[in-house]
């Protein structure tokens, strides 16, 4: 009798054991490819505060595979399981899912935007509500762009923009920023949409049908997932590109410019573990980035028969070669 009551109890200890294990929720508008080295620089900056998945935290991940329309279901469906906590990546558009789901659960972001000026919080410094996390400035950072690519193709006379119509609100405003960044420097500046695979083609047949001198590629969760795709048809059709991160650049890109974004998901990983610690979203000022990552693939430029001006080298971060 006193063998089976302790078989009995040993399975409602085990529970209660995972039970009182935090659980994360992972809301991402990506897919889990692409999104593997940002998934373990978040566990890194998680396991540095004290939690690793599997012997004392759980992770529930969702993946939206660039249909946001899904974004709402899955914010719903983590909150009905009940975790801890909610990270989300990919754009504002994903924390606004999680925001638009729970007001109790605490939030902490990836986004590509001004987090005040699109209502995920107060302020920077004290964000107050559930929110917090880390904004990216990649779309402030466009106009920047437009200039490098202008200093690396200085005969540039046609360049065109690339966004995903999708994301309505961020795609407009870059698109204002980088016209008014070309109108200042005489440039046209033909702007290309695409949410499919089907569109990036139709816009790089677009593309050469405008005879464009070079092509500036808006960040974005969908063109992320895509980057092979779309460094492979800037190099098929001899386009000289520019890109928001430096995996593009990796990848066989020409030129990159932006945050370092592996290291703002290792913070992202801090943040969220000093809140499972108790600290509160409110009192965490939202992040953002202080170092601006500038790569250059010189291998790409030589095969695009480019020669890249020494006050591009002198500033670069890394030169693949």
């Amino acid at each position: 009798m006193l063998l089976l009551s302790g078989a009995m109890t040993a399975p409602r200890a085990l529970r209660a054991q995972q039970k009182a294990m935090p659980v994360i929720g992972f809301l991402a508008a990506g897919s889990p490819g692409p999104g593997a080295p940002f998934v373990a620089a978040f566990r890194q900056g998680l396991s540095e505060a004290g939690y690793v998945e599997g012997q004392n935290l759980a992770i529930e991940y969702r993946w939206a595979e660039s249909h946001y329309d899904r974004l709402p279901a899955l914010a719903v469906d983590l909150v009905g399981r009940k975790v801890d906590l909610i990270a989300t990546s990919g754009s504002d558009l994903v924390a606004l899912a999680a925001r638009n789901a729970t007001s109790t659960i605490p939030i902490v972001f990836i986004g590509g935007g001004d987090p005040v000026e699109g209502g995920l919080v107060a302020s920077l410094a004290r964000p107050g509500g559930n929110l917090t996390g880390f904004t990216l400035l990649v779309i402030e950072l466009n106009p920047k762009r437009l200039e490098l690519l202008t200093e690396l193709v200085p005969q540039a006379r046609v360049i065109a923009l690339l966004v995903n119509p999708n994301s309505a609100d961020a795609a407009a405003r870059i698109t204002r920023d980088v016209q008014d960044a070309a109108r200042s420097k005489g440039l046209q500046l033909p702007i290309l949409k695409a949410s499919t695979e089907g569109e990036i083609d139709a816009a790089f047949a677009t593309l050469l049908q405008l005879h464009a001198d070079g092509l500036v590629v808006s960040s974005e969760t969908f063109f992320t997932r895509r980057r092979e795709e779309l460094v492979g048809l800037a190099a098929r059709h001899a386009v000289p590109a520019i890109y928001a991160l430096r995996e593009f650049t990796a990848s066989g890109g020409l030129i990159s410019y932006g945050p370092s974004v592996t290291s703002s998901f290792r913070q992202l990983g801090i943040y969220a573990g000093r809140i499972l610690k108790g600290a509160k979203p409110a009192d965490l000022p939202v992040q953002q980035p202080t170092i601006f990552e500038l790569v250059v693939n010189l291998k790409t430029a030589e095969a695009l028969g480019i020669t890249v001006p020494p006050s591009i080298l002198a500033r670069a971060d890394e030169v693949i070669d």
